[in-house]
């Protein structure tokens, strides 16, 4: 896969441990019987949701700091009501978790990616996007850039979201707890389709969505403390692709949700 767009990540080769590739190697069904499955070799795996039960799997292994790459081809057709999370994630009452979910809608209508971010346990950094293509279509891109300065996501090679470390203002930010990658496809109509108020055809099951291309870097623990490639910036042409992405399809932003927080946005949303 190519890194070239994003500045962020230009050292990394020098410090980083790739992995990926199988699926039966790098993850573990945990969850949904049958309905989550791998095939081709390793190469390809699905997970399917109908009225009795989603599925989900999980990576082996855990990571701290790096970039995550899935491809993904989300459920087609009327996927209303349907839910397909992608995330990293700790366990326990003060877990860590960085989020792309991919709320489905009626056929012909946007898929909402909302995003997300959490330390220490507290969550509530929402950003929604639609995409500007129709991601049921073909497999695409969804990465995640984590290093002890920010947290990037990307969708395609672009990005599309950065939240930057903000402990200097007193804001907990995800450094200590390694991290396992989920994925999950289940049923949310109670509040992912216009917050609930489209459900699930389920005449439509079982809904399936597929994943392909994993791919882990990971900085290696001798190299850790070298800190190079965790002190770099987005570089200018990704810093406009990012403007572009929120200019243009952004729809949710809790760093300008005024009702939300009327007194006042969250120490982060000054960065």
């Amino acid at each position: 896969m190519a890194f070239s767009h994003i500045g962020v990540l230009v050292l990394l080769s020098s410090c980083m441990v790739a992995y990926g590739g199988n699926f039966y190697q790098d993850f573990d069904l945990t969850w949904g019987g049958n309905k989550a499955k791998i095939f081709n070799r390793g190469q390809l795996l699905s997970l399917s949701l109908d009225r009795e039960s989603g599925s989900g799997f999980r990576s082996k292994r855990e990571y701290l700091f790096g970039r995550i790459d899935m491809q993904l081809k989300l459920v087609a057709g009327n996927s209303a009501g349907t839910v397909t999370a992608y995330y990293l994630s700790s366990q326990g009452p003060t877990h860590d978790e960085i989020d792309f979910e991919f709320l489905g809608n009626v056929t012909g209508q946007p898929y909402i990616l909302h995003t997300n971010v959490y330390a220490q346990g507290k969550g509530g950094r929402e950003q929604q996007f639609y995409l500007w293509f129709d991601p049921t279509k073909n497999f695409h891109t969804y990465s995640m850039a984590w290093t002890r300065d920010h947290i990037i996501f990307l969708v395609d090679n672009t990005p599309i979201r950065q939240f930057k470390n903000a402990e200097s203002l007193g804001v907990p930010y995800p450094k200590n707890q390694p991290m396992r990658i989920y994925s999950s496809l289940w049923n949310a109509d109670d509040w992912a389709t216009r917050g609930g108020l489209v459900k699930t055809d389920w005449t439509q099951a079982p809904f399936t969505a597929y994943y392909r291309n994993f791919n882990a870097q990971t900085a290696t623990v001798g190299k850790l403390s070298n800190g190079a490639w965790q002190n770099q910036e987005l570089d200018a042409n990704s810093r406009r692709r990012l403007r572009w992405v929120q200019k243009n399809f952004m729809i949710y932003n809790y760093c300008t949700d005024y009702k939300r927080f009327p007194q006042g946005f969250p120490p982060e949303c000054r960065l």
